[in-house]
Order: C-alpha cells, then sequence, then structure tokens
C-alpha cells in the first residue's frame, strides 16, 4: 500500500480550502435549496479535471475519480446543508442570511472532502474508481434517500460507501468508531387532543384537552421505564405542547410533539405501538379524541463491521489518537440511507479546541479549520487502503 501523503504533501491545499470553507459559512443554505454551494462545488470538481454528475437528489453532486484499470470503487460523502438557526457568533465570517447558519459543519465537511479530492486527482495512488459524493438535505429532509431514489449507486456503483462527522465531544486530532449502531434511528410524532372548547368557569360543559395533554405527557414518559427491557437503548423526549390562547377559555385542542431515538427495529415497533395505546387510553378516559402522526424519518446508521475496521485504521494513520467508540449516539445520520444500501462506516472526527464546550446545533457553534487537514488525510488514507495500487 502506498504510503498516505505527509502534511508537506497538503500543505498547499490547506489555505484554500479554508477559504472555501469561511465563503460557504457566509452563504449558508438549507436543504434541497443548497444552489450556489453545487455550483461552487461543481466548479471546483470541474476545475480538478473530474467527471461530475449534478443534481442528483435535487442539488446532489457527485465527482469522480479514476486511476488505473481496476474496477474496484468506494463512495466518500460529505453533507452541505446549514440549519434554520439564527448565528450569534460575530464572527468576519458569520453567515449573511438571517436565520440560517451552517451550525452543524457541513461547510468543514465539503471542505475536507473537496481537499481529498484534489489531492487524489495530482498523486493518483490509488487503483480503482472514487467517488466524491456531495449531498444536500441532511438535517432532517433526508438528501441520502433522494440521491439514492435519482439513482445514485445505478450511476455511481461504489463497492463501498464512508462519512466522517466533526465531533464536538472530542478532542481535535482525534476520532471514534464502532462497528454496528453508530448513530440512532430518529423517529417524530404529533399527537392533537380534541375537546370542543368552552369558558373556562363551565369545565364541565367539554372534554379538556389541556388536562388530557398533560396526563399524555406524564404517560409518554414511562415507555422507555416500563415499555422498553432495561438491556434496550431508548430516548422518548416530548419538546412541544401548543394550545390555548386567553386564561379564561378552554382550547378546542391541543398538540403535543416530540421525537424517539432507539438502535433496534423491535425496539422502535414496541415505542409506537405504546404510544398509540396510551394516547388512546387517555383519549378514551378524558372524552377528547386524538390523532396521531408518526413519522420513522431516518433509520440507525449502521456501520459494517469490516468497514469500522477499514475506517479505523485509516484513522490511526491520521489522528494522533483514535479508538473504538464504547456506545452509539442518540443524533441521527441520513447516511443511514447509504449505509442500508451500501457496506460501509461511519467515523466521528473530533474537533473541539482546548476549553472549548460549545455542541452542534448551537448559535455560537463554528467548526474547527484545523481539523481539515486531517479530515483530508482521512479521506486519502481509505481511497490509498482501499483501492491499493
Amino acid at each position: 500500500m502506498a504510503k498516505v501523503g505527509t502534511m508537506a504533501d497538503i500543505d498547499d491545499l490547506i489555505e484554500p480550502l479554508i477559504t472555501f470553507r469561511r465563503d460557504l459559512h457566509s452563504h449558508p443554505e438549507l436543504g434541497f435549496a443548497e444552489h450556489r454551494t453545487s455550483a461552487q462545488i461543481e466548479q471546483a470538481l470541474r476545475a480538478i479535471g473530474l467527471d461530475v454528475h449534478a443534481g442528483i437528489g435535487g442539488t446532489g453532486i457527485v465527482g469522480v475519480l479514476r486511476s488505473g484499470g481496476s474496477d474496484r470503487s468506494i463512495g466518500l460523502r460529505a453533507d452541505m446543508d446549514a440549519l434554520p438557526i439564527q448565528e450569534q457568533t460575530d464572527l468576519p465570517y458569520a453567515s449573511r442570511t438571517p436565520g440560517v447558519f451552517h451550525g452543524c459543519g457541513h461547510d468543514g465537511h465539503v471542505a475536507m472532502l473537496l481537499g481529498a479530492a484534489r489531492h487524489l486527482a495530482r498523486t493518483r495512488r490509488f487503483d480503482g474508481t472514487v467517488y466524491f459524493i456531495f449531498q444536500p438535505a441532511e438535517e432532517g429532509l433526508g438528501g441520502a434517500r433522494a440521491m439514492i431514489a435519482d439513482g445514485l449507486f445505478e450511476r455511481c456503483p461504489a463497492d463501498q460507501v464512508y462519512a466522517l462527522h466533526n465531533w464536538p465531544d472530542l478532542p481535535a486530532g482525534t476520532a471514534m468508531t464502532r462497528p454496528g449502531p453508530i448513530m440512532a434511528a430518529a423517529d417524530r410524532f404529533e399527537i392533537c387532543l380534541h375537546g370542543r372548547g368552552s369558558h373556562a368557569a363551565i369545565p364541565h360543559q367539554t372534554p379538556d384537552a389541556i388536562l388530557a395533554a398533560s396526563d399524555l405527557v406524564t404517560q409518554l414518559n414511562t415507555i422507555i421505564a416500563r415499555r422498553i427491557p432495561p438491556t434496550s437503548s431508548a430516548v422518548l423526549s416530548v419538546t412541544q405542547i401548543a394550545g390555548g390562547h386567553a386564561h379564561n377559555v378552554l382550547p378546542p385542542s391541543v398538540t403535543v410533539g416530540g421525537t424517539v431515538r432507539s438502535f433496534d427495529p423491535e425496539v422502535q415497533d414496541r415505542i409506537e405501538q405504546a404510544l398509540r395505546q396510551i394516547t388512546d387510553g387517555i383519549a378514551l378516559a378524558s372524552g377528547t379524541r386524538a390523532t396521531v402522526k408518526y413519522d420513522r424519518y431516518y433509520p440507525a446508521t449502521i456501520n459494517d463491521p469490516d468497514a469500522a475496521n477499514e475506517a479505523l485504521a485509516a484513522a490511526t494513520c491520521v489522528c494522533r489518537h483514535a479508538a473504538m467508540a464504547p456506545d452509539p449516539a442518540f443524533t441521527s445520520e441520513d447516511f443511514a440511507f447509504m449505509l442500508q444500501a451500501k457496506k460501509g462506516a461511519y467515523l466521528w472526527l473530533g474537533q473541539r479546541r482546548d476549553g472549548e464546550t460549545v455542541p452542534l446545533h448551537h448559535p455560537r457553534y463554528d467548526f474547527n479549520d484545523d481539523i481539515i487537514a486531517t479530515g483530508l488525510q482521512w479521506h486519502v488514507a481509505l481511497a490509498e487502503r482501499l483501492l491499493a495500487a
């Protein structure tokens, strides 16, 4: 296997990548609306000399790089959408779009993968095909699913797929992954309890949707403790209650919403069944009428064991410390759809600066540009390991 490039090999790439990343940060775009971002990436890939497939799944872009005569191939994926959050960093390159913000570091992921494409295109120390997949709409909208439905893997038939995510819980220069589940399945629910509404002074004339919703919240929070085996991992969180507009009016309806996270489809089934049973019971007891919307929008992200070992081996080549993660995270990731279609793995790349505790999706989050080189090298190491000349 060829030796992974040294820092000297990539030193000339880093400053342009930081500039590119910060430009994306200043011009964030939400899922399926990454038109400027997609155009910038396409232009950069074509400048490198790659074949480009544009418009996959809406705004998705894939650059294709071939070297040698092998029919082996891998896909390397970066997400590129921003979040509907108002940035509060006061950075010179802060978002210029009110209410839209790269608060998850996807701008950094794009820079890493673009840098890897540039480096592999000029060194070509591999034998096969690398697909550089720039995916839209990771933040809850299923961009990976859209790309797959639009023929991603028919046009770009990668043998394996890999992705990373910057991870503020880990120090910069470190990495973790694990075989099996690494990120949770994500479900969302919305329950509406319908009464009739009434003057608050005559509550006996209407089913009380507020009281029913209060009972519902209490009962929903017993599901994990009383319906799911202690050996299984799951989370149910009620995050929204909406109803009422005046102190002296019982509202005609109240909505309760939240999320469920799990790793096992059987546990997922059991939680949804329990949620529906509890809702039906409370509606019957309170005289309200209930409607339930339950959306399983992302499956669990499941790493292939062999691919996880490859991802970790590549990280060991470029990080000061790389290890198997003891536990999965309850956050979710739509790279899960790609891992349902192809063998592969997902890696957490540490990005925490000394003394920093700002998490992902926080209005003061900023991607750590110091890890662009590490992420670039990890992608390169994977390509050179798995497509060794």
